[in-house]
């Protein structure tokens, strides 16, 4: 099962609790399937760049769209562009995958048996799903992995940045208009 469906199934299991910000999900499902592109050999991390390296003919179908959406032009993507691109609603489209699956609770248990994988683990914690995991897991971790995470985290941090100033600007005309 690829990374994106195995955390999707969590999110699933987990019904919302603790509460998962829609925002950071879709954020960490691209980061998911980006990282399982990088392992199909379906794209390379150069630097910061994501070039297209090759093809996936099978797999989720999701993960053979989001292959398919690679940006084949230089300079290439950036795993920051890809992740807010990629990102776009897409924990609604994986929810959808998983609870329209016929083997939900199969999925479901192999998502909660990987629980502690390292990969999912972080991105888990992106995604609000846990506690981020301790410094040692990082050490399972390869380099283009640990890329892809540090720049998940950063635009999980940038996207409750810009809801809590949203927030705040909501709020002192929202008490205007109710009369406070």
């Amino acid at each position: 099962m690829a990374t994106a469906q195995r955390l999707s199934a969590l999110a699933v299991v987990l019904g919302g609790e603790p509460r998962i910000e829609e925002g950071d999900l879709s954020l960490a499902l691209a980061a998911a399937e980006l990282i399982d592109l990088i392992r199909a050999r379906a794209v390379l991390l150069h630097g910061d760049r994501l070039l297209p390296a090759g093809r996936v003919g099978t797999g989720s179908p999701l993960l053979v769209e989001a292959a398919s959406e690679l940006v084949r032009d230089v300079p290439y993507e950036t795993v920051v562009g890809w992740l807010w691109r990629r990102g776009s609603g897409l924990a609604g489209r994986y929810r959808g995958a998983v609870e329209d699956a016929r083997h939900l609770h199969r999925q479901a248990a192999e998502a909660v048996r990987d629980w502690n994988d390292p990969v999912l683990a972080h991105l888990a914690a992106a995604a609000g799903m846990r506690p981020a995991p301790t410094d040692d897991t990082s050490a399972d971790l390869d380099p283009d992995q640990i890329a892809i995470l540090g720049e998940t985290h950063q635009a999980v941090t940038r996207l409750a940045a810009e809801r809590q100033r949203r927030s705040i600007e909501r709020g002192p005309s929202e008490g205007i208009l109710r009369g406070f």
